[in-house]
């Protein structure tokens, strides 16, 4: 089995809106990776994604504890990693805005997406158990992420039930996607896989106050077949078919989801 690093499943990588302005683009940086890091200038309590990564229930003073947990904001430019196989595991992050892979390399030199994370969702995960990250985690487009230091928050945790609990719920959540996964690349065909993951976006799209008819992909084409197991011209082949078939509008990375209930079906037929 991989290792438990993808985040979401099956998934895809969405448009979201991006942060106000104002944030010092020159922090002083002493760090040697190319990521820099900036003071977090907009308290969890006001940040608009709460919801999506942070426990509900915390009344003020817990909430004040946890916001000077996540003391930093880090930010990755396109095509940069967060973190590489094989580092040092120390934090775990919180998308803020952008979007990211994570990938492993396989034995024939490519690398395998395992995922596709965006804003409210945590990287990192996958370091937990051995204290060593085992996969890449690298940014699709400019991005940001709150960075969380993970013994200050199984020291926090311990405190606060309501915090322990749900990131309990939290990694539960990841092993029933990973069991998705498995399911998605086992059973169905090339259509199916695809609609299914397309159907899996349009949930996420609107999870986040987005439309849930208009998609604007931040991965390639040959991405998506990494993550679904296809090979990238079956991938643009099936894209062309539901084009075709009048299911999609598909305009390079622009979609426009014209029949959902016809996506829905190829799944359902799936499982009979």
């Amino acid at each position: 089995m991989r290792p438990l690093c993808r985040g979401t499943a099956p998934a895809a990588l969405i448009h979201v809106k991006r942060t106000p302005s104002g944030l010092p683009k020159n922090a002083d940086m002493t760090f040697t990776c190319p990521t820099a890091v900036e003071p977090l200038s907009v308290a969890c309590a006001s940040c608009n994604l709460r919801e999506l990564c942070l426990p509900v229930g915390l009344d003020a003073s817990e909430l004040a504890r946890l916001e000077g947990l996540v003391a930093q904001r880090r930010s990755v430019s396109r095509g940069e990693t967060l973190f590489r196989h094989g580092e040092r595991f120390e934090a775990l992050y919180a998308v803020r805005t952008g979007f990211f892979k994570t990938c492993v390399g396989s034995e024939d030199g490519r690398d395998q997406v395992t995922g596709f994370q965006m804003a409210g969702e945590l990287l990192g995960l996958d370091g937990i158990s051995s204290d060593h990250h085992h996969c890449d985690a690298v940014a699709l487009e400019d991005s940001s992420v709150c960075v969380i230091p993970y013994a200050q928050l199984e020291s926090l945790s311990r405190e606060f039930t309501v915090l322990q609990q749900s990131f309990h719920r939290l990694m539960s959540r990841e092993i029933v996607r990973d069991h998705g996964v498995m399911l998605l690349l086992g059973n169905m065909r090339a259509e199916e896989r695809l609609a299914a993951f397309l159907l899996n976006l349009t949930q996420r799209l609107q999870a986040r106050g987005f439309s849930a008819y208009s998609v604007v992909l931040r991965m390639t084409r040959e991405e998506i077949g990494s993550y679904l197991g296809l090979k990238l011209e079956t991938v643009s082949r099936t894209f062309s078919r539901f084009h075709d078939e009048g299911l999609l509008d598909v305009r390079q990375r622009q979609l426009r989801i014209l029949n959902q209930p016809g996506l829905q079906a190829l799944v359902n037929n799936s499982r009979v």
